[in-house]
C-alpha cells in the first residue's frame, strides 16, 4: 500500500458496443466479479483517498451495483462520451489538489498493485508518470514518443505517421499526475484530432512545455495491460487470471489435478495438503483444512470443510460449514446454514438445508433432510424425507441421538423422534416418536386373489 495521499479516477462511461449486450461493459463478470469490481478492488488497495468512478452509459445500473459497497467511492457523470480527457475531467471537482491523481479504466481489470504503486512512486509529487509497455505488434495503440529517453508526446494510432508507428512502445492509458496540474492541463485539450475527442494523451505534450517532468513504468507482465471490448476479450482474460489463481495455488502447496481446469470465482483458502480435481468451481468464500480432497465437477459456494474430509465428484454445497473427516457425496447438495459435525456422512442424491447434524450421523442414499436438528449417530434411511412444509409455513424437526429412520419414510414437521428410537421403513409419522421404541405408521397390505393384469385392447 503506498503512504501518500492519493486520488484515483476509474473511466468506466464507455457503452461496449461490441459486447453485444445490453449490460455495461464494466459490469460483465470475470471470476464471478464485475470487471469494474476487479479496479477498485486494486485502487483501494493502494490506500486511495478519493474514489470517482465516471460513468455514462448504463450509469443507474453501475451505481446500483457498488450501491453497498464500502469502499470510499463517489460518482461523476459523463453524459456525452468526448473522449478520454473530457471523461477525466468530468472528476476533477471531486478530487483532493493535494495529491496525486491516478487514472484506472474500468474495463482494464488485472493491473497489479504493484505495477500501479511503482508508476505512483515514480511520478512523485511533481511528475507527470505514464505507464507504458513495448509490443511487437502495437497496432491500435497510442505511440510512446520519444527524444533521447525523455518522453515528449504521445501520438494516437490513428493520428500517427509511418514512423511513428512503427515505434513499439505504447501506451496503456494508465497515468498519475499532480492534480493541479491535471486540471489546467485538461483545460487546455483541444479536439482538433481524426477522433474529434478530446485526448488525454495530450497532456503529456502539455506537461513538457510547462516544464513538468514526464516518467514511466512498465507492468511486468502483458496481461496487466489487457481491456476488455468483446466476449472474446473477456473470455481470454478469464483464462489468463484462472491460470493465475491456479499458479498460486500450486506455489501454496495445493495439489490441482489440472490446473487449466479449476475456476476460482471468490477467495479459496486451503490448508496442507489438499486435493482438488478437475472442472471444480469455487464461489465466494471457501476454505478447505488440511488434506481435504474435493472429486471432479463439485461446486463450492460460501462453504468452509474441515480436515480430512472427502467432497466427492459432482456436489453442489453453499453456504455450508463441515466438519472433519466427513465423507460427502457424490452428487450431494448441501444448501445454506447447513452445518455438518464431524465424521458425518451425506451419500449420493442426499439434499440437506438449514439442518444440524451431530458426529457422525449418517444419510447416505437419496433424502431430504429439510429445517432439522439431527444429533449424533443417527442413520437416516434410504429415501427418507423429512418434510417440512406445510404448503404455507416451514416447521422443524428434531432427531435426537442414536435414532434410526427406515427406508422411504417421511417425517411430518414439526416432530420428534426420540433418543435410540426406530421409525419403521415405508411410515408416515405425523406425531412424536417415543425415545427407545420401535414405531411403524403404514396401511396394511392387502392381497387380491383374483385380480388379472390389464391388457392392451386391440385398435
Amino acid at each position: 500500500m503506498t503512504t501518500r495521499a492519493l486520488n484515483i479516477v476509474v473511466l468506466a462511461a464507455g457503452k461496449g458496443k461490441r459486447m453485444y449486450s445490453d449490460l455495461p461493459k464494466v459490469l460483465h463478470a470475470l471470476a464471478g466479479k464485475p470487471l469494474l469490481g476487479h479496479v477498485l478492488d486494486t485502487a483501494h488497495s493502494l490506500g486511495a483517498a478519493r474514489m470517482v468512478v465516471v460513468i455514462g452509459h448504463g450509469a443507474d445500473a453501475v451505481r446500483t451495483t457498488f450501491k453497498d459497497s464500502a469502499l470510499p467511492l463517489q460518482f461523476a457523470l459523463q453524459e456525452q462520451q468526448l473522449g478520454t480527457g473530457h471523461a477525466v475531467a468530468q472528476a476533477t471537482a471531486l478530487l483532493d489538489d493535494d495529491a496525486p491523481t491516478l487514472v484506472l479504466y474500468g474495463d482494464v481489470p488485472l493491473t497489479r498493485a504493484a505495477t500501479l504503486q511503482a508508476l505512483v512512486a515514480a511520478a512523485g509529487d511533481d511528475k507527470l508518470g505514464i505507464l507504458t509497455a513495448d509490443l511487437a505488434d502495437p497496432t491500435g495503440y497510442g505511440r510512446i514518443v520519444r527524444e533521447g529517453d525523455a518522453i515528449t508526446r504521445i501520438v494516437e494510432h490513428k493520428d500517427a505517421t509511418p514512423e511513428e508507428r512503427a515505434i513499439q512502445e505504447i501506451n496503456t492509458g494508465i497515468m498519475v499526475a499532480p492534480t493541479r496540474f491535471l486540471k489546467r492541463a485538461l483545460g487546455m485539450l483541444r479536439n482538433e484530432n481524426a477522433q474529434g475527442e478530446y485526448y488525454l494523451t495530450d497532456v503529456v505534450g502539455i506537461a513538457v512545455a510547462e516544464g513538468v517532468p514526464v516518467v514511466s513504468a512498465q507492468p511486468a507482465h502483458a496481461w496487466e495491460i489487457e481491456g476488455v471490448n468483446s466476449k472474446v476479450q473477456l473470455a481470454m482474460l478469464e483464462r489468463i487470471h484462472q491460470h493465475n489463481l491456479a499458479q498460486a495455488l500450486l506455489e501454496a502447496g495445493v495439489a490441482l489435478a489440472d490446473p487449466a481446469r479449476i475456476d476460482v470465482r471468490g477467495t479459496l483458502e486451503c490448508g496442507r495438503d489438499v486435493f482438488i480435481d478437475v472442472g471444480c468451481v469455487f464461489e465466494g468464500k471457501v476454505e478447505l483444512a488440511d488434506r481435504v480432497r474435493v472429486g471432479p465437477y463439485a461446486v463450492l459456494r460460501d462453504v468452509s470443510v474441515g480436515a480430512d474430509t472427502v467432497v466427492d465428484a459432482f456436489c453442489h454445497l453453499n453456504g455450508a460449514t463441515i466438519g472433519a473427516q466427513a465423507n460427502i457425496g457424490p452428487f450431494a447438495r448441501l444448501r445454506p446454514t447447513t452445518a455438518l459435525a464431524d465424521g458425518v456422512h451425506i451419500g449420493n442424491f442426499v439434499e440437506v438445508k438449514n439442518s444440524t447434524l451431530g458426529n457422525t450421523s449418517k444419510a447416505n442414499h437419496l433424502s431430504y433432510v429439510g429445517d432439522a436438528a439431527v444429533g449424533t449417530r443417527v442413520n437416516i434411511g434410504a429415501g427418507t424425507i423429512v418434510a417440512n412444509y406445510d404448503g404455507a409455513n416451514k416447521h422443524r424437526t428434531v432427531i435426537e441421538d442414536d435414532a434410526h429412520t427406515g427406508s422411504n419414510s417421511v417425517l411430518v414437521a414439526p416432530i420428534t423422534v426420540g433418543a435410540g428410537a426406530t421409525v419403521g421403513a415405508g411410515s408416515t409419522v405425523t406425531k412424536a416418536v417415543p425415545a427407545g421404541k420401535l414405531t411403524v405408521a403404514r396401511a396394511k397390505a392387502v392381497t387380491f386373489d383374483n385380480w388379472v393384469r390389464p391388457t392392451k385392447k386391440a385398435k
